[in-house]
């Protein structure tokens, strides 16, 4: 198995994320660009970057390859972990994939402009994370870390 990397900031599942690496034993990377309590689990590497826009993105996407697992909502980030044959998840459970990465840029590009567009600045933030997202997302990783040892002993 190879490992999994979590887009920190931001991220609200960096626990649960914890406790599956360390059942299944992999290498866990949690990357941000400062702000994080460090965890003492000998399994989890906190990356700390340089300030900088998409610094702890550009990290993970140089590093991220087949059989690993990538944690982010940063579309993409998410582009550029697909193409390099990482799986990809949201912190809500949500996969991006060669099937739909196309079409989550695209929307991201159009919402973009929209907002860009709103003269008044009255574009609502987005919804709470919920138990059920956090249950959703802890499914979603098992499946992932499952499916990445799998491809691994097929290769």
């Amino acid at each position: 198995m190879g490992a999994l990397y979590i887009d920190a900031d931001a991220c609200p599942v960096k626990a649960e994320a914890e406790r599956v690496a360390s059942r299944h034993r992999i290498r866990m990377y949690v990357v941000s660009n400062g702000g994080l309590r460090p965890s003492a689990n000998p399994l989890v590497e906190t990356v700390i970057v340089p300030e900088g826009p998409d610094v702890a993105d550009m990290w993970i996407a140089d590093r991220c390859k087949a059989g690993d697992v990538v944690v982010t909502a940063d579309i993409p980030l998410a582009a550029k972990c697909v193409a390099a044959g990482a799986r990809v998840i949201r912190h809500n459970g949500e996969a991006f994939t060669e099937a739909n990465i196309g079409q989550q840029l695209a929307m991201r590009d159009l919402m973009a402009d929209l907002r860009a567009a709103n003269p008044l600045g009255t574009a609502g933030g987005g919804k709470d994370f919920t138990k059920s997202d956090r249950s959703r997302f802890l499914n979603a990783l098992e499946r992932e870390i499952r499916a990445a040892a799998r491809s691994q002993q097929g290769s």
